[in-house]
């Protein structure tokens, strides 16, 4: 607000007298309208909108104001460049740096504006020159309507010459496809030809209809034929009688006087005549003559049915080949058809359109020239008598109101890039889960760092000084957590965070002994199977643990380890890093061994890797009566926290609430947290030990923490 406030005051201080002429135009729809060649020319007959924007274009336009600024030479004019009024050099528009500084000059100054519900076009240039000013309008304006009027005539002159030379073309492309429809006509030797009613089309149905009977003829023919030819002799004279339309055949007469002949033979020679009897001997010879008139029919019928199928056979070959020839004819006949009306379409598409063009050749000479009345100068730019200057509280007012913008929005991006939380109403507010407790930040103590105090003592803070803010926080946190859930205190708690380095096995070791001291049995376990701590904290051996017990290689009681200085607190250590952590993690064999647990201590505590790293935490997370969820002040993210804190819900963890870990208890938002005023620990006691941040797998003995 301040920078907006003292830019008002400059600009105030250093504004110079600008004087703007102003001259306005209609752009109106003229009576050339009528005479338009087509709708492509005539753009005044588009969206009325349109046609304005574009012909404020025009007047922005290069070619237009560079021929303003050579009529005015407004490179060699001092006022036009806002500079001294000492003479300047002389330059020409043809440098292309003097002409691009120019024509960026005018563009820029130069407003061209609709005044709304009209056709009418204000044009304005504010210079410090008055005189200038209504110089550069008034040749704008002028410039324009010339450059109307010589561009549409010469585009109506190019198109009635296009027209000219293209109704050439197109008379040349009429006769040649008359001439081209009047060869068809004589190929199909009439002008109304319809194939539906023609000479041909009713001999191909003649011919198609004795086809087909000569086929059927020809079948019946060619199966009696062949039934005769393979059939038994003496069956013939059947089958010849019961074809249709046959009389019984002289095959049969022979056939009834032969079986005659042969039964008065048979009674003569078994009479008393015998077979040598004249008469016996004449029976037998009419029998013999019989057999072969008998034989002699057979063969004449086989023959009169294979010359009847030969017959048949030859009469539908040449039916068939006349249908074929005529519809060969028909087929070339239906070709020339379809050639006529193509020709006739095209003979009728080239006359429309020469006639159309003839007309509108006719139309474009009385419309060129006619454009130049579209455009009327309605008030012509005069020199203003004042300068045109906004008033100071104008000035004072858009600048300061810019700055109060320009703050707000600074303001804003910069609490939107801050992701991260400082205050534990924050922390409250961005995971919608209550505070169990505020782990302060501290330092080590002189005999801490001299070396003396076992592994287990330089990492629980609490044993070596129990009246510190940092243990007194741990007993805060003790006593939210046991009342966290009504009717009975969570045994199993497992305690996580969103990333690494955000102090949960500090959190879960100096948990474990503060529990421990209330005279409860408690089981430490560390959880994280891949990156495993805890041991490293407390001094012991880390060969034997978790892994051992689910595999089976050891038992529970041979794996878990105490410390002498809490005899009630139990440690199992993660034991070897197994190839799959995740998969033993939420074996049966993890669910009994926790189930057991239960049985045997009071309170178990598990250590488990940080939820978005990996899934070990979420499915530890889901056998907890009580989740703690770790945040280490200063470091985590809002969208981490949150997107932590989604998973566990959507996973059906119990979540007790968070522990903001690693606070300055020397900050105004934290003074005086523990403690009130009167009260306060000893000098000594009040070096509390510091809260490191989770050490990484390889991490030594150092005691080094989180």
């Amino acid at each position: 607000m301040l920078l907006g406030l003292l830019l008002g005051v400059y600009r105030a201080v250093t504004r110079a007298k600008i004087y703007e002429a102003a001259g306005r135009i209609q752009v109106r729809a003229g009576a050339s309208n009528e005479y338009k060649i087509s709708s492509v020319l005539s753009s005044m007959n588009d969206d009325t909108s349109k046609k304005m924007l574009t012909e404020i274009e025009i007047l922005k336009s290069d070619t237009l104001l560079l021929k303003v600024a050579r009529d005015l030479d407004l490179a060699n004019n001092p006022d036009f460049l806002l500079n001294s009024k000492e003479p300047q050099q002389h330059v020409s528009l043809d440098t292309p740096t003097v002409r691009q500084k120019t024509l960026h000059q005018l563009q820029s100054n130069l407003l061209v504006t609709l005044i709304p519900k009209t056709d009418i076009i204000r044009i304005s240039y504010p210079c410090s020159n008055g005189k200038l000013s209504a110089d550069i309008v008034n040749q704008v304006i002028s410039d324009y309507v010339n450059r109307s009027f010589v561009t549409r005539y010469e585009s109506q002159q190019r198109v009635s010459k296009w027209l000219a030379g293209t109704l050439d073309g197109l008379k040349r492309d009429v006769e040649q496809s008359q001439q081209q429809m009047m060869d068809s006509e004589r190929r199909l030797g009439i002008l109304a030809f319809d194939p539906t009613h023609s000479l041909i089309s009713t001999s191909l149905e003649d011919l198609s209809k004795a086809t087909g009977e000569a086929k059927m003829a020809r079948i019946t023919a060619e199966s009696r034929y062949r039934a005769l030819h393979e059939m038994d002799p003496n069956a013939i004279e059947g089958s010849s009688a019961s074809a249709p339309g046959t009389m019984m055949s002289a095959l049969n007469s022979l056939r009834v006087q032969l079986a005659t002949l042969k039964s008065n033979y048979a009674l003569m020679v078994a009479g008393t005549l015998g077979p040598n009897n004249s008469q016996a001997v004449a029976a037998r010879a009419q029998i013999d003559e019989l057999t072969k008139e008998i034989e002699t029919e057979q063969n004449r019928l086989l023959l009169q049915a294979k010359e009847n199928y030969t017959i048949t056979k030859e009469t539908e070959n040449q039916t068939t080949a006349v249908l074929e020839a005529q519809k060969s004819d028909a087929y070339k006949l239906r070709d020339d058809l379809v050639e006529y009306t193509v020709r006739k379409r095209e003979f009728d598409a080239n006359r429309t359109l020469y006639d159309s063009l003839q007309e509108r050749l006719h139309t474009a000479s009385v419309e060129a020239g006619l454009e130049a009345l579209e455009i009327d100068v309605v008030d012509q730019a005069i020199p203003p008598a004042t300068p045109d200057m906004k008033p100071l509280s104008t000035i004072f007012l858009t600048s300061l109101a810019f700055g109060v913008i320009g703050g707000i929005v600074v303001a804003f991006l910069l609490d939107s890039l801050d992701t991260g939380m400082t205050s534990i109403a924050e922390v409250e507010s961005v995971t919608q889960l209550p505070s169990l407790a505020i782990v302060p930040r501290g330092r080590r103590t002189p005999a801490e760092q001299s070396g003396t105090l076992t592994t287990a003592q330089r990492n629980l803070a609490i044993l070596t000084q129990p009246k510190s803010q940092f243990a007194e926080a741990f007993r805060s946190l003790r006593t939210s957590l046991l009342l966290s859930s009504t009717g009975h205190p969570p045994k199993l708690i497992v305690l996580t965070s969103a990333t690494p380095s955000e102090g949960k096995t500090t959190t879960s070791t100096n948990l474990a002994a503060i529990l421990a001291q209330q005279e409860s049995r408690v089981l430490l376990i560390d959880g994280d199977l891949r990156r495993p701590n805890v041991h490293h904290r407390l001094g012991m051996n880390g060969k034997a643990g978790l892994t051992t017990v689910l595999t089976g290689a050891t038992k529970l009681e041979d794996a878990v380890q105490s410390i002498p200085e809490l005899p009630n607190l139990d440690v199992l250590p993660s034991g070897p890093i197994p190839p799959f952590p995740a998969e033993m993690l939420s074996s049966e064999a993890m669910k009994d061994l926790v189930k057991h647990c239960l049985e045997i201590y009071d309170y178990v505590l598990i250590d488990s890797p940080p939820v978005l790293s990996v899934t070990d935490g979420v499915i530890l997370a889901r056998m907890a009566d009580a989740v703690v969820f770790v945040i280490r002040h200063g470091k985590s993210s809002k969208h981490v926290v949150r997107r932590a804190r989604d998973l566990l819900i959507r996973s059906g963890a119990s979540i007790a609430g968070i522990v903001l870990n690693a606070v300055d208890m020397n900050s105004p938002d934290y003074y005086g947290y523990y403690g009130y005023s009167g009260y306060s620990y000893s000098s000594v006691d009040s070096d509390s030990w510091e809260s490191q941040p989770e050490a990484d797998a390889g991490t030594k003995k150092t005691g080094k923490g989180e």
